[in-house]
């Protein structure tokens, strides 16, 4: 999913990202507003991985909103 994608789906996946990383705050997703990169960051950072694992989980993530309404 690109960035441009995420933005334009970030109210529906908002509530999703706070379940799939209950670690996050509810501010902090707020912060991130669909911008993968932070996205990415936090992730990295709460849960302590490497980019590389943050960005495969975001990915991962992120395919089950392509292509949805």
């Amino acid at each position: 999913m690109t960035a441009r994608q995420l933005q334009g789906k970030w109210t529906e996946i908002r509530g999703a990202i706070r379940e799939r990383w209950g670690r996050l705050t509810d501010s902090e997703i707020d912060v991130t507003a669909g911008k993968r990169d932070q996205l990415v960051g936090l992730v990295q950072q709460r849960y302590d991985s490497s980019k590389a694992e943050a960005e495969r989980q975001v990915d991962t993530f992120s395919r089950r909103f392509v292509g949805t309404h």
